[in-house]
């Protein structure tokens, strides 16, 4: 696994987590603000070791924006860069630390000033800041570093800053980064159109056009014969059709009600996550108790099938009931996971199959 344990220190939320153990499949639970959902995206930030295009895309989706001026004088908006440190500060020794307990494998984040880079990083900042001393973000990981400035981002380049924005757009070439690792997201809400058909895209025709198949017949038995995506992004809207046994014509997933199109995302993100990871924030939205077990069964196999890393939050207790017992009757290793706040910090408390079947029996509480 890519994380078997996780430490988190400074990111945002959280001051300072760690999670002695994750599973093949992890699901986190707890109170409402104690920081699941910060623990999944720090799991992003680290598989992208930190890119800026995934820093920016965690600011943009929480709408943490900060009042700036451009060089017309006009008022634009930016990422508010110090919504991802803890206690929002942008002091020159706030740090981010994201990834397993064995420090050598971690990605950090720090605040330094251009007159602390090495030489060469420091040219490349000179035609940005030639009077004095300039913030930047530096993003380390396996003793490699980069340097990014903090008053400037890629949607806001100006072609007036010439020869020093052409060094500075070198720095988010791709081939400058460490390999990122495979990781995606679902939120609470539901897949739009878009998401389904870039997903089914890429595993059409392929064995693993089979999962989000059997998702769907989790909740409509074996009526499920056929899927598709039709449509074509330039001419009209795409979607996903079913064929149903016994109808004549295929009808729209979304008509299926909202279960079946979050059982059918998570399916498609299960079989797009090979080697990687998949995160799901509130795992229980849309899905009926009856079918919990089953969807926790079918989220274990594939992921010990696949080598997917999967984290997931709830505040469900039917989902947790179910996720006990698929996690007692599957070889891939579930792991429950409850977050609680301990003074001023946070603690994970770990729940192994045997402890969260005795609790399901039980009915012990355990969110």
């Amino acid at each position: 696994m890519h994380l078997p344990d996780l430490s988190i220190k400074g990111f945002r939320g959280i001051e300072r987590l760690s999670i002695p153990r994750l599973g093949h499949v992890t699901l986190l639970a707890g109170r409402n603000g104690v920081g699941k959902t910060t623990v999944l995206d720090a799991v992003r930030v680290y598989a992208a070791r930190g890119r800026p295009a995934v820093l920016m895309g965690l600011l943009n989706n929480r709408e943490e924006f900060d009042a700036a001026f451009d060089e017309d004088g006009n008022e634009i908006l930016l990422p508010d860069v110090t919504a991802l440190f803890h206690g929002r500060e942008l002091a020159e020794n706030a740090s981010i630390s994201i990834g397993p307990l064995r420090a050598t494998d971690r990605l950090d984040i720090d605040i330094s000033v251009t007159d602390a880079l090495p030489g060469s990083q420091k040219k490349m900042f000179s035609d940005l800041s030639p009077n004095g001393k300039m913030k930047v973000l530096q993003i380390m990981f396996q003793n490699k570093e980069w340097s990014l400035p903090l008053d400037i981002f890629p949607d806001e380049i100006r072609l007036s800053r010439g020869r020093g924005i052409r060094r500075w757009q070198r720095l988010f070439e791709e081939d400058q980064w460490p390999p990122a690792i495979e990781c995606e997201s679902l939120g609470p809400g539901l897949l739009s159109n878009s998401d389904m058909a870039r997903f089914w895209d890429r595993i059409a025709l392929t064995d693993s056009e089979n999962l989000p198949v059997q998702a769907l017949r989790l909740i409509l038995d074996d009526a499920v014969e056929r899927v598709a995506v039709i449509g074509e992004d330039r001419l009209r809207h795409r979607r996903v059709i079913v064929r149903l046994r016994d109808n004549t014509e295929p009808v729209p997933l979304k008509s299926l009600g909202d279960g079946a199109v979050r059982l059918f995302g998570v399916a498609l993100a299960l079989a797009n996550s090979r080697n990687g990871f998949l995160v799901i924030d509130e795992a229980e939205n849309g899905i009926h108790y009856s079918v919990q077990h089953d969807f926790w069964r079918m989220v274990l196999r594939s992921a010990h099938r696949d080598n997917v890393q999967v984290l997931a939050t709830t505040h469900s207790w039917d989902c947790v009931k179910g996720f006990a017992r698929a996690a007692a009757d599957e070889e891939s290793e579930g792991i429950l996971v409850r977050l609680d706040h301990d003074g001023g910090g946070m603690r994970a408390i770990e729940y192994s199959e045997t402890e969260l079947r005795v609790a399901a029996e039980q009915g012990i509480e355990v969110r």
